[in-house]
Parts: structure tokens; sequence; C-alpha cells
């Protein structure tokens, strides 16, 4: 789902996706500038591999979301205290975010319920 963002106003603009067993769910909405506040939940599970004994479990995962999309290189004067994605083309795929947000969930660490205890 690619939303251009010079059409994102201050009415939310609301998305919601699915990719397997994962749904990533929230809206767009204008906040200043070129900036574009993203507020979401990434909600289901997914295979992970244990960090300790390397066996496969599912991670249940319920996570908010919330950073801003700027259009074009970000100039940060300190005063935003979120992440901010940067996009150079007017646009942004809803789903390139989700699986970005996978990656980073995966990229962290954790252990099955058998090495936890």
């Amino acid at each position: 789902m690619k939303i251009v963002l010079r059409r994102v106003t201050k009415t939310p603009l609301d998305f919601e996706i699915k990719s397997n067993e994962i749904t990533f769910k929230g809206y767009l909405e204008y906040y200043m500038g070129k900036l574009i506040l993203l507020k979401a939940k990434l909600s289901g599970s997914l295979y992970k591999d244990c960090d300790i004994c390397a066996e496969e479990f599912i991670l249940s995962l319920d996570e908010n979301i919330e950073f801003f999309i700027n259009d074009g290189i970000f100039e940060d004067d300190g005063s935003i205290d979120l992440d901010v994605v940067e996009s150079f083309d007017g646009a942004v795929e809803i789903e390139e975010l989700l699986h970005s947000e996978i990656e980073l969930i995966k990229s962290d660490y954790h252990s099955c319920k058998k090495c936890k205890n």
C-alpha cells in the first residue's frame, strides 16, 4: 500500500495490512512542515530462533509503533523526540515499514519459555 505524503492531512488516514500472522494497523496524520506522524499497532506472532538454545519458538507481538515520516531529508533541531524515517520520493510504502519493524523486533534479544526459566 503506497501512500502519497502530500495527501496526508490533519484528518487521520487509516491503514491496515497483514503479512502472514501479523497485522499492522494504524493511521498517518500531518504533524508540521514535512513531518507526518505514524501511530500503529503491530500484533500477531512470528517464528523466531531462541538466542540461547537456537530452538525455534513462536514470538507473540503486541507492539505500539510511533514515529515520524519526513518528505525529504530531515534537519534535526532537537525538538523532535520520536524517530524519523526519511522518504525521498514523496510517498511511503506501508509494507516496507511493516517489514522494517518486524526485522527490528527480530534483531532484538529473545529467548523461549524453556530458557527463560
